[in-house]
């Protein structure tokens, strides 16, 4: 069993658990939902009495759900959360009930199972944009034909920043708490531009890397505008729909700079390589150089190829041992490797069933067919689900029509595809529609980590902006950190290049492009009339620190040739630190401004 379960690597362990923690999940709540009056910790005895008799003097407030840490036991909060509407949850689960009222007595249950559905949340949502959106992506860039340079700023960016730019827009749309959108995008960007950065520039100070100087003046310049453009929007108080289109234009001007520099570095570059290298050398550069021109960078930015670990280079008397303990071709073995396949299908399956795949490595027909034509149906639940006209009239006429449009794409996709590999002509199609989904899921994964985390705010006593600003930004952008951090430490010089140019690019990315069109979407709901922005005093704080960490890097890198260090890398954690340290202590009151 040991030598089995050594084989299975660290992301599939990892998967399976969060898999069987959703099962335990979805079991608790099912539960809960057909047995209430066996599943829940309160005292059903008297339960009603309580909420009625709570609810007589209560006054109803519209300011959210701030007056529950008045209640003086479990049975009072839940009856607060029962009879105030600013309690209701923002998603599709109502986290404040399950945790009051269905584990009452037992608020270290109710924090297991919230902190359970957090963490699969953050699974689902990194894993949708990687598996999903990031694929859909690179394949459409190579469709559209596509520079790397051009997919790097657009693509690149929009599969990196996926998570913080839909957090935001729900943040903004649907919760109406557009001050969580703000802090989760600039904490996310303040998180990236200075622990990132920093950590790579601690990591590669002994090598003497140097990054381009043209390239890292424009990334900085062009945040330090934009940071400052928000500024200007934060201070008036208000945006109008052309003021927020302004506001995401400047990312448009940004790719323009991005393309023209690159075009005529490239020009240059091969001009002088053309002259400076032997005739049989230069065809492979020709050729070489065409190559990389048409294939692009991958979206996903420098993968280093998996290399053997050595822990895992058994010699044969330790395979003839582990043999004797587990043979691969026994019974029990097959059994258990396909209890453990059907083990992660709860998270995967939904996913798979609904966002078109034409890769060449993940194609099914079956999964094809399906998926068109589910698709519609899931587009449907969620259109009803926002207009909140589930079960009215207007909604079973949205699903019927859902479902004609989903049996003519399944039967299109039936009779055009091939079950031995996915359709070479009409990718778009294909390709959009897959986008189109995994933008979908990853909306829905989205709106529910914003409600949950608000919900965590309420429970905690602490606003949801602070959460958005830490836990949020922390877990979105740990993939970043990763990532960046590998390419770096593996990449050689191109790889710290394109490491720290992703960490500004992707920023600013995120900044312009996910606050801007939630401000954008909200200032066209509100139309003609501008949208009001959140009062929140503290992002002043941010963007002031945010920007003291890329004038410290603007100062500092030349200054040293390009060549980052742990001088840089230093002084952007210390900044970082000061900025988490003034607003851990004014949320726990040890400070007060």
């Amino acid at each position: 069993m040991a030598a089995f379960s050594s084989s299975i690597s660290r992301p599939r362990k990892i998967s399976l658990f969060l898999n069987t923690s959703f099962l335990f999940l979805l079991s608790f709540c099912l539960k809960i939902h057909f047995y209430p009056s066996t599943s829940s910790f309160l005292d059903q005895s008297n339960e009603h009495t309580k909420v009625f008799t709570y609810a007589r003097g209560l006054r109803m407030s519209s300011g959210g759900c701030t007056g529950i840490h008045e209640c003086t036991d479990y049975e009072a909060k839940c009856a607060y959360v029962k009879t105030q509407n600013g309690c209701l949850p923002n998603g599709y689960i109502n986290y404040l009930h399950i945790f009051y009222c269905t584990c009452g007595r037992f608020p270290a249950w109710g924090y297991t199972v919230l902190l359970l559905w957090l963490a699969v949340l953050f699974y689902l949502l990194g894993n949708t944009a990687a598996n999903y959106f990031c694929s859909s992506l690179e394949n459409l860039s190579r469709v559209l034909k596509l520079s790397p340079t051009i997919a790097g700023v657009t693509l690149l960016s929009l599969g990196n920043g996926a998570a913080d730019v839909f957090a935001s827009i729900v943040s903004f749309t649907r919760t109406s708490d557009g001050d969580v959108g703000l802090n989760i995008v600039l904490g996310g960007a303040f998180f990236v531009s200075s622990v990132v950065v920093g950590i790579i520039s601690i990591f590669i100070g002994p090598r003497q890397i140097s990054v381009d100087k043209p390239s890292f003046i424009r990334d900085v310049i062009f945040f330090l505008i934009a940071l400052a453009s928000l500024l200007v929007i934060i201070i008036i108080g208000k945006v109008s729909f052309w003021g927020s289109v302004c506001f995401v234009s400047i990312y448009f001007f940004y790719v323009c700079a991005v393309s023209t520099t690159h075009i005529l570095w490239k020009r240059e570059e091969t001009v002088v390589d053309l002259y400076d290298i032997s005739p049989d050398s230069r065809s492979f550069f020709l050729r070489s150089h065409d190559e990389l021109g048409e294939n692009g960078t991958p979206l996903l930015g420098y993968v280093d190829e998996e290399k053997p670990n050595l822990a895992e280079r058994r010699n044969p008397e330790g395979e003839k041992q582990s043999k004797r303990f587990w043979n691969p071709d026994s019974s029990t073995c097959y059994y258990w490797g396909w209890f453990l396949y059907v083990l992660e299908f709860p998270l995967y399956l939904p996913r798979r069933l609904t966002i078109p795949v034409v890769s060449e490595e993940r194609w099914s027909k079956l999964y094809a067919v399906i998926s068109v034509t589910l698709a519609p149906l899931l587009l449907a639940s969620l259109w009803n689900t926002q207009r909140g006209s589930a079960g009215s009239k207007s909604s079973i006429i949205t699903f019927m029509i859902a479902g004609l449009i989903g049996v003519i794409f399944g039967n299109l996709a039936f009779v055009a595809t091939k079950k031995s590999s996915p359709p070479k002509r009409c990718l778009f199609p294909w390709l959009a529609g897959g986008f189109l989904m995994s933008v979908t899921w990853t909306y829905i994964i989205a709106e529910e980590l914003v409600s949950l985390l608000v919900s965590f705010g309420n429970i905690l006593g602490i606003s949801p902006a602070v959460l958005g600003l830490t836990v949020l930004a922390w877990g979105n952008s740990l993939g970043d950190l990763i990532a960046n951090v590998a390419l770096a430490a593996n990449g050689g010089q191109d790889g710290v290049q394109i490491a720290v140019s992703g960490c500004y690019a992707g920023a600013m990315f995120n900044t312009l492009v996910g606050l801007g069109l939630s401000m954008v979407f909200s200032a066209w709901h509100e139309y003609p009339a501008p949208y009001i922005i959140p009062i929140d005093p503290s992002l002043y704080e941010t963007v002031g620190f945010l920007m003291s960490g890329l004038l410290w890097a603007l100062v500092i890198l030349p200054n040293k040739n390009m060549k980052p260090d742990r001088f840089l890398g230093i002084g952007l954690l210390a900044i970082y630190v000061c900025f988490l340290f003034l607003r851990v202590a004014r949320t726990v009151g040890l400070l007060k401004l």
